[in-house]
């Protein structure tokens, strides 16, 4: 379930960047039902990804915003209350990370559907 941060540079510090990933696995686990799931844990994976600031818009121009997407099989969050669940822990999360320097409306989640068999956990397809 590979999770993806997109920041400007500056907004977070490593330490906050660290604790918004941390956050963010735990609210996708918790929502999901899977909290103590050592196999699912350990496939909750991701990257953050820190733009030059002129990179990260906000109606065609540079601004403070952050992007979290989160991409999995069709079968999780399949609720509208997960989903809005996942999407409000998320928002949460990057605002408590980014301690008074990002405006909570400038704060985007998505969640992406891998149609089943079309992803995979080391090598087979699922």
């Amino acid at each position: 379930m590979p999770i993806t941060l997109t920041i400007p540079e500056g907004l977070l510090s490593p330490a906050a960047q660290a604790e918004a990933f941390a956050g963010l696995t735990e609210a996708v686990l918790e929502v999901s039902g899977l909290n103590g799931n050592a196999f699912m844990t350990s496939n909750v994976v991701g990257s953050i990804n820190v733009l030059p600031k002129e990179h990260v818009l906000v109606a065609g121009k540079p601004a403070e915003a952050a992007f979290v997407e989160l991409k999995l099989p069709e079968i999780a969050l399949a609720t509208q209350e997960a989903k809005r669940s996942f999407i409000e822990k998320a928002t949460d999360v990057v605002e408590r990370a980014a301690a008074g320097r990002l405006r909570r409306e400038h704060i985007w989640s998505n969640i992406v559907y891998a149609p089943d068999g079309a992803w995979g956990i080391a090598g087979p397809q699922l």
